[in-house]
């Protein structure tokens, strides 16, 4: 079993030396550890030095960080990247949180973890319906418009007019821009006088 280290500073003005004087005490070799230096805001896969370390560790390795807001830019974030490592039969220790599997408090600090994770997706779910409902009240519309009847008139002339001289429907469809399919619904659409909300 080996001990892999993981840190992460946002910018290179920040120092990575607490982070790595916390794993060589805890027993990490220099050598085992893995650093990025980026923003938050990019997820853990995406960053170099996480992708190196998912590609070194192996069934039965430990990655052990200074916190566990290390390995993530927001608890899903940090959640999904234990579970990767999980996945793969590796342990995630965290030092300053005390969040070790092989503890049973550990265990009980992953499990709050992912309870506060998925009440961190609820949130986000929530906020997004709020907001998508405070736009309609305002007016937005959302989908695509209404296209141009004349547009889809003057297509339909078209199609018409090259089916008449022997052009398959596909072919007539594809002059004007369309597949069959949306070239049958226009069609559908003009004779019942229904608007269509597809592009034209």
């Amino acid at each position: 079993m080996r001990l892999l280290g993981y840190t992460r500073v946002s910018t290179v003005s920040q120092d990575a030396r607490l982070q790595l004087d916390a794993l060589m005490a805890a027993g990490v070799e220099a050598r085992d550890v893995f650093s990025d230096v980026t923003s938050g805001a990019r997820a853990a896969i995406k960053r170099s030095g996480m992708k190196k370390l998912l590609e070194y560790a192996t069934e039965g390795d430990t990655v052990v960080v200074w916190r566990i807001d290390r390995l993530g830019r927001s608890l899903i974030d940090v959640l999904n990247t234990v579970n990767l490592f999980r996945d793969r039969g590796v342990k995630v220790r965290s030092i300053s949180d005390g969040i070790d599997p092989e503890t049973s408090s550990g265990r009980m600090m992953l499990g709050m973890l992912a309870t506060l994770a998925e009440y961190e997706r609820e949130l986000i779910t929530e906020r997004v319906n709020a907001g998508i409902a405070a736009a309609r009240q305002n007016g937005t519309k959302f989908g695509r418009p209404a296209v141009n009847p004349a547009v889809v008139e003057e297509k339909l002339a078209i199609v018409r007019d090259a089916r008449a001289r022997g052009r398959t429907a596909e072919d007539a469809a594809r002059l004007v821009g369309w597949s069959r399919a949306t070239l049958y619904r226009h069609q559908r659409a003009a004779e019942e006088s229904i608007p269509v909300t597809e592009p034209v």
